[in-house]
């Protein structure tokens, strides 16, 4: 998808962000059609058995992430890279030669507002994998909901943190929907939002000492989500890494547009990272390929042992093939 496009995309969508909310719910409990079970077993055949659980996750039983997913342990994965938080929402540390690049940001707290993330995974994990929080000189958002940003205002009110959101998704966060009953958005207290700092739009470049992040735009979860592509280093080898931060766990949330959108941003995000040669895969939401095995293999690797997150190239496009065709499976439950 040309940027242009994608720019124009992106500001229809941040103009009708309501249309996100869909009332088109497959019915429950019907049995999937044969056309549905024909392009479900087709994409398990296609990308092979490397993604059959993303396939089966994304397909047939998705799921949210939740407030009590299990923390995980807080882990180097990468010569630079850490991952800190939980089962179902990770958030990662970049060192740079100027300090530290921060993905997301984790939630505030869970529905009942009792139980900050920032306190009980986030700023923990910095501790246990020694690093300084007062480093993070730079909050990239993936997209404009409360369990990616939540702990973003500490960090910019606390040590002076340049936060970057997608100009759609600044206006995602800042005119949130009704709380609680008679509205879409979480019961409890609302997130702190922290002050419109930077803009990201597609194709931008986010330097930061010696890395450097290319942002793509990848509407439909929300109206500005956004990926992101970056070199990382497994024991000094060169590899590219890539995340796709506004992948959908739910489908049931977003209209047929929306959905019609994610398909046209994977496509979009296919093509870039095929051309920045993308061999590593991150998430912010692990749950189609859990981040928990991986981590244990990283702590018990030996020398020769392969990176857990390293897929490869091929293997990388078939995981997209995944997020692409489990959307259109749900569009094809639509037309029942």
């Amino acid at each position: 998808m040309p940027m242009m496009r994608t720019r124009l995309l992106v500001a229809c969508l941040s103009s009708g962000a309501v249309a996100f909310v869909s009332a088109q719910q497959a019915p429950a409990n019907k049995p999937d059609t044969p056309e549905v079970t024909r392009l479900i077993e087709r994409l398990r055949h296609d990308v092979g058995p490397r993604w059959a659980y993303a396939v089966h996750f994304w397909c047939e039983e998705p799921r949210a992430n939740r407030p009590d997913d299990p923390p995980i342990p807080p882990t180097k994965i990468f010569d630079e890279v850490f991952a800190i938080g939980n089962s179902g929402t990770t958030v990662y540390v970049i060192r740079t030669s100027q300090g530290l690049l921060m993905i997301d940001a984790l939630g505030a707290g869970d529905a009942a507002g009792t139980t900050a993330q920032l306190e009980s995974q986030l700023l923990p994990g910095f501790q246990k994998l020694g690093l300084d929080p007062a480093q993070v000189k730079v909050v990239l958002v993936t997209h404009g909901h409360a369990d990616h940003y939540g702990g973003a205002s500490y960090f910019q009110e606390r040590y002076g943190s340049k936060v970057y959101v997608s100009t759609a998704d600044w206006a995602v966060m800042e005119n949130p929907p009704a709380r609680g009953r008679g509205g879409r958005g979480p019961v409890g207290p609302p997130t702190p939002l922290p002050k419109h700092d930077a803009e990201l739009h597609d194709g931008d470049t986010v330097t930061l000492g010696d890395v450097k992040i290319k942002a793509i735009a990848v509407p439909g979860h929300t109206p500005g989500s956004m990926g992101f592509i970056f070199p990382v280093h497994d024991k000094g080898k060169a590899h590219v890494a890539a995340l796709f931060g506004g992948a959908w766990l739910t489908p049931q949330i977003l209209s047929d547009d929306a959905l019609q959108t994610f398909r046209m941003s994977v496509a979009h995000f296919m093509s870039a990272t095929r051309d920045a040669k993308v061999d590593v895969l991150l998430q912010n939401h692990m749950l189609m390929d859990p981040i928990q095995p991986k981590l244990d293999a990283v702590a018990g690797r030996t020398s020769g042992q392969p990176n857990p997150f390293v897929v490869g190239r091929s293997e990388y496009q078939k995981l997209l093939r995944v997020m692409d065709g489990c959307t259109e499976v749900n569009l094809e439950r639509r037309r029942k």
